[in-house]
């Protein structure tokens, strides 16, 4: 007679507090257990299923994808029982969404306001930071969805572009420039420029190109954002060489923007977990961002799967 393999709910428990803290001390404070039972129950639910659900990693237990699939078959029954235990009164959805100061300000300002007056059950929570700060919050479930211009590999975190731009020339008005269709780099040579601040990968790439053109622009002033630099750029103070989404929405009318003739290009990106599944409210929200934001001449539309 063939032996029946019983569910275990402490095991599963454990399971899902290691796929979220990432550590068995984590895991653990979660749990209220010691870290050698949620090590015990890791290994009893390994040996009952036959799956090898996580490898060490710099520290860290990396969840393999046998237990990604398997934390995920296991919402329904986390869903059940929050609904047994959990308080009677309906709880508003809510998305907790991080950003750098380019795009929480004014971009997501806007897009969070029609959101929630199409979805007025759902809540939204933003938080603005650094991109760097952004990564760590999603790896820690601190938020469920971040938005960056910042291209940065980094495991238990997926990205996915959602549009693309080259790099544009910003000036006044008034500028010399402003009669050309597009600005070279050798048009900056000995031109006043507000360049983002050294710590930025940015700034040493577009120093690069200054280089190969063989010009020296004059650096007038550094600034940690582009709509800094735009902003100084609109008070007559010099150049900027910026990524003109989502700036060009909200300057353009004060503004000169032309491209910038060089290979700088640049792409925003939603960035999530790889570990947990993506709520339903971060799922709506991308699909909002996705129909809602107003088209340009300088950036374009990356497909989903793109």
């Amino acid at each position: 007679m063939t032996r029946k393999s019983w569910h275990s709910l402490p095991e599963y428990q454990a399971l899902r507090a290691l796929m979220q803290g990432g550590t068995a001390t984590a895991a653990a404070e979660r749990l209220g257990l010691s870290q050698s039972a949620v090590s015990r129950s890791i290994g009893s639910l390994e040996a009952r299923t036959g799956l090898t659900l996580f490898e060490r990693e710099a520290g860290r237990l990396r969840p393999t994808e046998e237990a990604v699939r398997l934390n995920l078959r296991l919402d329904p029954l986390f869903e059940a029982l929050d609904q047994i235990d959990g308080p009677k009164k309906p709880i508003r959805e809510t998305l907790r969404l991080i950003a750098p100061p380019t795009y929480a300000h004014r971009f997501l300002v806007s897009q969070i306001a029609s959101f929630l007056a199409i979805n007025p059950h759902f809540f939204v929570s933003l938080e603005v930071s650094t991109s760097d700060e952004i990564f760590r919050a999603i790896l820690e479930d601190r938020f469920d969805l971040g938005l960056t211009g910042v291209e940065f590999a980094r495991i238990g975190v997926k990205m996915q572009a959602f549009r693309v731009s080259s790099a544009v020339c910003v000036m006044a008005a008034d500028h010399p420039l402003a009669a050309q269709s597009e600005v070279h780099p050798v048009d900056l040579h000995d031109q006043p420029l507000i360049p983002l601040a050294p710590r930025h990968a940015r700034r040493t790439q577009l120093e690069k190109i200054f280089n190969q053109a063989r010009c020296k622009p004059r650096i007038v002033a550094e600034v940690s954002t582009s709509f800094a630099a735009v902003d100084l750029a609109k008070e007559g103070l010099g150049l900027a060489v910026v990524n003109p989404f989502p700036v060009y929405h909200y300057r353009s009318d004060d503004l000169v923007f032309r491209r910038f003739a060089s290979p700088m290009e640049y792409r925003s990106y939603f960035v999530m977990s790889d570990q947990r599944p993506l709520p339903r409210i971060a799922r709506a929200f991308i699909r909002h961002i996705r129909l809602h934001t107003p088209s340009d001449p300088h950036s374009k539309r990356v497909a989903a799967n793109g």
